[in-house]
């Protein structure tokens, strides 16, 4: 186990990390996630532009990021066409739309980070997670309600998953994060 802040640790099971997956924690504290700034909302118009222009045209599946998060899943059992990871959405979003909704800054700022970097980066709100943190293949008796469900979701077996001590997912794959831990204006400690 290695620690993430004073009482949180985190781990990685060895057979998940033997498929090749890959994690980094870390976490932020007194953030003020509240209202709009002026100069992110600036940076970020010409972060969103310059990302447009870069990926114009891209092949996801000649993109090597994009086709090691898909080996991942081919590794978990997972099929690739229903399970994007969520830096391939999010840019497949900004091509189309040629913008993103604006949530709140932490999410806004991960997401355009995500997107420049095409690897998943997430941020959960330290507050609402109980205990430590387990990166492990699921068993199917696991909590999952996602974002924007009410009700908790059958996890798949053999799905690797990010849990915390309650048996609760806090992100399916890298895909999907959970409700638990969203990060909304009031977030003022989180885990990225």
């Amino acid at each position: 186990m290695r620690e993430v802040n004073a009482t949180m640790k985190y781990q990685i099971e060895k057979a998940v990390a033997d498929i090749g997956v890959k994690v980094v924690f870390g976490s932020v504290e007194g953030v003020d996630n509240t209202g709009r700034n002026p100069e992110w909302e600036a940076e970020r118009k010409v972060r969103l532009e310059n990302l447009q222009k870069r990926f114009d045209g891209l092949d996801i599946h000649g993109d090597e990021v994009f086709e090691g998060y898909h080996i991942l899943h081919d590794k978990s059992g997972v099929k690739r066409r229903k399970n994007i990871p969520s830096s391939e959405n999010l840019i497949k979003m900004l091509l189309k739309h040629g913008d993103m909704p604006f949530i709140n800054q932490v999410v806004d700022i991960y997401n355009v980070i995500s997107m420049e970097s095409r690897l998943c980066v997430a941020a959960h709100n330290l507050d609402k997670v109980d205990g430590n943190l387990t990166v492990r293949f699921s068993d199917g008796t696991e909590k999952y309600i996602p974002l924007g469900q009410k009700q908790p979701v059958p996890m798949n077996p053999h799905e690797y998953c990010y849990c915390d001590d309650s048996n609760e997912v806090l992100c399916r794959l890298e895909i999907r994060q959970v409700n638990k831990t969203k990060v909304d204006e009031n977030v003022r400690d989180i885990l990225l």
